[in-house]
């Protein structure tokens, strides 16, 4: 049996098991390495699937003046025992395009009074 989980609702134990899967495909001690190039190139995906609370702050105008249209969407959420609030940049089918401006806190009552902020 396959068991599936949110990273939101994991996400204490993410880094830990992308560390673990990363050292099983690559040897001990290419893991932790590898898993923070692999966060990093992936952050607004990861983040966007981290969050707990979101709030539409409105269109994102392009400098590339896409051809279709985005949003800028405050988040907040915790991944890997750090709690984050930033603005994504989604599209209509709610998949995140890039982030801008990501802050780190230590509690969630830190991260709810920025996230309160965001505009």
């Amino acid at each position: 049996m396959t068991m599936f989980q949110s990273i939101g609702a994991a996400s204490d134990r993410v880094v830990t098991t992308l560390v673990a899967g990363l050292e099983i495909e690559f040897g001990w001690g290419a893991g932790e390495a590898l898993a923070q190039r692999f966060l990093e190139a992936e952050e607004s995906d990861f983040l966007w699937d981290a969050r707990m609370s979101e709030r539409w702050l409105g269109a994102y105008e392009s400098i590339d003046e896409e051809d279709f249209e985005l949003d800028r969407v405050a988040i907040m959420g915790r991944l890997d025992g750090r709690w984050f609030v930033t603005v994504s940049i989604v599209d209509g089918n709610g998949n995140a395009h890039g982030l801008m401006g990501r802050r780190s806190f230590r509690s969630e009552r830190q991260a709810r009074e920025a996230f309160a902020a965001t505009h």
